[in-house]
């Protein structure tokens, strides 16, 4: 898997109709989704619309409950520990089946306790910096990492999220000090990252092309196979030297 990849799928702990009586209609109740960051992220906006469209189709309320912190294991936790009828569903990232292998004592078991619904998107992620940050390309944000040993902070949604394995990935492949900085989220680790408390993150593309565009952030590489249409002039980390 390309570190810098960023997938969304669409879990749910239950058995579905499988669980409900034969002559149960489903849904005949509102329906929840937990999405396990914070708000403002291309997450948090992709799961909201498609709990819009997704209540006009079945004619029940869909709400939408952010219940972020652990890179998403807590609300997997906690979606796992309810009750297993179809009516609590999980929206989640990569780092969902990461995160149990993260700890000693798991609380959850991404295989046993939940059944995947529907893969819900293909995010790619994107190395962006500060403009203040004197780099133009990844050689030249490594040169100065090398430079400035422990001085460079990079972002990013949680611990075990694949904004933070893509940024330990680059630190242990260019051989340089970088210090992870945990949000809650990726809309805070941007904020942030825009007002200078963080220098640098690998971003899912929807939540920082809109930046990019008005240069508030610096964009380096895209972590895909293949240049993103979107953003054409901008190479991918392997043309940038990084193919690892």
């Amino acid at each position: 898997m390309k570190a810098g990849r960023f997938f969304t799928l669409f879990v749910a702990f239950t058995a579905l109709l499988l669980a409900l009586p034969a002559h149960a209609q489903y849904p005949a109740a509102p329906i929840k989704i937990v999405y396990p960051f914070g708000a403002g992220g291309s997450g948090d906006l992709l799961v909201r619309i498609f709990a819009e469209r997704l209540s006009a189709t079945l004619g029940q309320p869909v709400i939408v409950e952010n219940k972020p912190g652990a890179g998403g294991a807590l609300g997997a936790t906690a979606v796992a520990a309810g009750p297993a009828d179809g009516y609590t569903l999980l929206s989640v990232s990569t780092s969902f089946v990461i995160a149990p292998g993260l700890t000693a004592k798991p609380t959850y078991d991404p295989l046993k306790d939940f059944i995947a619904v529907s893969r819900l998107s293909f995010v790619p992620n994107i190395l962006v910096v500060n403009p203040q940050v004197p780099a133009k390309s990844m050689a030249e944000l490594v040169s100065y990492a090398r430079a400035n040993p422990g001085k460079l902070n990079f972002g990013s949604s949680g611990n075990g999220t694949t904004l933070h394995l893509a940024g330990q990935q680059l630190k242990s492949v260019a051989g340089i000090d970088i210090v992870h900085v945990p949000y809650r989220g990726s809309s805070q680790a941007v904020t942030d990252l825009i007002g200078g408390q963080v220098q640098m993150i690998f971003d899912s593309m929807p939540s920082s092309l809109p930046h990019i565009r008005t240069g508030a952030l610096r964009a380096l590489a895209v972590a895909t196979e293949a240049r993103v249409p979107e953003l054409p002039d901008v190479p991918t980390t392997a043309e940038a030297g990084f193919p690892q």
